[in-house]
């Protein structure tokens, strides 16, 4: 799967997603890594420490733009996000760099994205981790479409709700494209109930910091997956969860079978 800094593309959907490849190239095992909504692999991932603690690990990694985000292809169309064709880039991946089956790990949007993969094809999942998620999961929308209105804001400043200014804010600073996200916020998504997620029957790790509001406690959602195991990380909000040691500590751990 190469070694260093490999930048390259594959096709999934017949459209062309920004990915990386790390670590040793005669590895055991691999896994996937899935950002957040307004991010990308480089921010969420590599910034935060994850390639080279992946690495270090001895594990294969791949982490990829999903699409809509970073480097990836950035169509303005809302049936192009559906949440099930989003997990399949997930396996398009896979396929592009001959990984049978890969722990997954997602962040936020992409734990939403990685949990619609366990439920669609779960053969190929080796261990599933996702954070930045919790009980609010099943809450119903806060408000339908406020995301993408605060993403098609001519302004930051018109925007209310500070959790919405926040993600629009960052999407700015990564210079993402906004039309894009919103179409993206805009995207069918699998509903994730109580009831659907019983049927993930893959070792499952629910991380969440105690002041995500967002994502509410870990424990509410573990409860609905068999067997799941859930880490709440002290002092972390939503946004400072990601780059936190104890986060990759219950990953690695997890992977382990420290944390059965």
């Amino acid at each position: 799967l190469g070694l260093g800094k490999v930048m390259a593309q594959f096709i999934s959907d017949g459209l062309s997603l920004a990915y990386d490849a790390f670590g040793p190239r005669d590895a055991k095992k691999a896994i996937v890594l899935v950002h957040g909504f307004s991010a990308n692999r480089y921010e969420n991932w590599k910034r935060m420490g994850w390639y080279d603690a992946i690495a270090a690990k001895g594990l294969c990694g791949l982490a990829f733009d999903a699409r809509g985000h970073g480097e990836s292809a950035k169509p303005h169309d809302p049936a192009k996000y559906d949440r099930e064709a989003m997990a399949r880039d997930i396996f398009a991946l896979m396929d592009h760099a001959g990984v049978e089956r890969a722990h997954l790990l997602g962040f936020s949007m992409g734990s939403h994205i990685a949990l619609t993969a366990a439920l669609t094809d779960a053969s190929r999942i080796d261990h599933l981790v996702v954070a930045g998620v919790g009980a609010r999961i099943f809450d119903p929308p806060r408000e339908e479409g406020a995301m993408a209105e605060a993403m098609e804001a001519a302004s930051p400043d018109s925007i209310t709700d500070p959790m919405l200014k926040s993600f629009r804010h960052f999407a700015d600073e990564q210079k993402e494209d906004r039309l894009a996200l919103a179409a993206c916020s805009r995207g069918a998504r699998l509903p994730l109930t109580p009831d659907s997620l019983a049927a993930i029957r893959r070792p499952t790790l629910v991380v969440a910091g105690a002041r995500d509001q967002l994502a509410g406690p870990p424990q509410g959602l573990a409860d609905a997956i068999p067997g799941a195991k859930a880490v709440t990380l002290p002092g972390c909000d939503h946004f400072s969860c990601i780059g936190h040691p104890l986060f990759k500590a219950s990953v690695f751990d997890f992977f382990d079978g420290w944390l059965e």
